[in-house]
């Protein structure tokens, strides 16, 4: 049986980050923790594009732009959306989730939820602090790990179509 797994080795990557400035207290810190493990995990810092944006709706807009445009092997989308007293928090957090996937589905590039939703402020921050919790760092983490299984099945599509030709090209010399 063969497995194949990314790993966890950003050096010659390029990542995008999109991340909301509505909640800035908490995405600030979610920022931080996936700039730390990509620059821990090897990626220059020329290499990751930061992409502000209003608030959380607006994610998947910009992270399908980012992901279009190949320059990219991976872009990491982060936000908070808070609930409050009105239903806006599940519109906000639907069509974001909803968006993200789409975007990732289009691009067929590694577009990674790191958006959170949470009940409380109190909660946000927890999910935004200490480095083993904090949910930017682990969907950076997430991101190159999926760029890298990609590069990987890229390679081992280039290698059987290659394989497929010679297997062709050696039965006509037959």
């Amino acid at each position: 049986m063969k497995t194949r797994e990314g790993q966890l080795e950003a050096s010659g990557l390029h990542f995008a980050i999109v991340v909301s400035k509505y909640n800035e207290f908490v995405t600030s810190r979610l920022l931080a923790g996936a700039l730390d493990v990509l620059t821990k995990a090897g990626a220059d810092e020329k290499a990751v594009e930061i992409a502000r944006v209003p608030g959380a709706f607006e994610i998947p807009l910009v992270a399908r732009r980012l992901a279009g445009s190949g320059r990219f092997d991976a872009v990491i989308c982060l936000g908070a959306v808070i609930r409050g007293e009105t239903p806006h928090f599940e519109y906000i957090s639907t069509e974001a989730s909803r968006g993200i996937a789409q975007a990732a589905w289009e691009a067929d590039l590694p577009v990674v939820f790191g958006v959170l939703t949470t009940e409380n402020v109190e909660q946000a921050l927890e999910r935004a602090g200490a480095p083993e919790r904090n949910k930017g760092a682990e969907a950076a983490r997430t991101a190159i790990e999926m760029a890298t299984l990609l590069r990987t099945l890229k390679a081992t599509k280039k290698g059987a179509q290659r394989s497929l030709k010679q297997r062709k090209t050696s039965k006509r010399k037959r």
